[in-house]
């Protein structure tokens, strides 16, 4: 999806939430940040148990509230070096998992956030964050696979993603999980 369609997605979505509801974009993120809640799930819960919302638009509001929405940076490029201040030993593993990923097609949308990249096709299907100094957390979206090996179920990490590698070493940057993030990027088409 391009930017420019990515956008108008966006607005649509807003304009229906506010027609919905009878409150504005502005009016809803000082609802989300006078809410008590910092975190992103909590966030996303309060706005479904408290004022009804799908997952999916309380969790477009949480990122417009936090300014982590694709476009929200002038620089999303900038992101990525933030991401990867202080834990610089990660950035390789980062950029080699990228390589492999660019090579899947040509459809992929790469949409850095402030605490991680989302990576979708007609919807995410991963994200790569890292998490502490020692670790890079890939999240993956596959349905009906159990988690197996290395790989963890990853609902309690972040509700976005069923699966959880944890990419504490070089070696673990390798040909099976790149084949965990092909089959999340062959769901997500």
């Amino acid at each position: 999806m391009s930017s420019e369609s990515l956008d108008k997605a966006y607005a649509t979505q807003i304009a229906n939430i506010e027609k919905a509801t009878g409150k504005k974009l502005a009016e809803w993120i000082t609802i989300i940040n006078k809410s008590g809640f910092d975190k992103h799930g909590e966030l996303v819960s309060y706005l479904k148990t408290k004022h009804g919302f799908t997952h999916g638009n309380a969790n477009m509001l949480v990122h417009y509230a936090k300014q982590s929405h694709a476009g929200a940076a002038e620089n999303e490029t900038d992101w990525i070096a933030e991401q990867y201040k202080g834990k610089e030993n990660l950035k390789p593993w980062y950029d080699k998992i990228m390589t492999e990923i660019n090579k899947f097609g040509k459809d992929i949308e790469i949409a850095p956030k402030k605490a991680y990249v989302s990576l979708r096709r007609k919807k995410q299907f991963a994200i790569l964050q890292p998490s502490t100094k020692d670790r890079l957390d890939v999240g993956l979206n596959i349905k009906g696979v159990a988690a197996s090996g290395n790989v963890e179920e990853g609902a309690k990490w972040n509700a976005m993603c069923t699966h959880r590698i944890r990419v504490e070493d070089a070696k673990t940057v390798n040909k099976d999980l790149i084949a965990w993030l092909k089959k999340a990027y062959e769901q997500a088409g």
